[in-house]
């Protein structure tokens, strides 16, 4: 594996995402990735047919065992307020979220 998520690339994501983590944290959450980056690439390694679709699933899902889709049924909210009041800020029947700060990018 030649990738890896190094400390400097970490803090600019945690950056990005706005996340509040401590040293801890962040370590682990940094090693917990590099270790999906390298089954990522472990799997990538496992060579396959030129034919093989990219899309082809290992596992077959047969009509006859898999499970009947429902439909889509459209239920009106009864109560909205009741949602809405759950929400920590709410204003004129909206949730109110605060600003993501961000930076242009170029």
């Amino acid at each position: 594996m030649t990738e890896l998520i190094t400390p400097d690339i970490f803090i600019h994501l945690v950056d990005l995402a706005a996340l509040d983590l401590t040293p801890e944290q962040g370590e682990y959450l940094r090693r917990e990735l590099n270790n999906q980056l390298k089954a990522i690439h472990e799997l990538e390694a496992i060579p396959l047919a030129a034919d093989v679709p990219i899309s082809l699933h290992g596992v077959p899902y047969p009509q006859a065992i898999s499970p009947a889709l429902r439909a889509d049924e459209w239920i009106p909210c009864t109560d909205a307020e009741l949602i809405i009041a759950q929400a920590p800020q709410s204003a004129d029947g909206y949730i109110v979220v605060p600003d993501i700060p961000h930076t242009t990018l170029e």
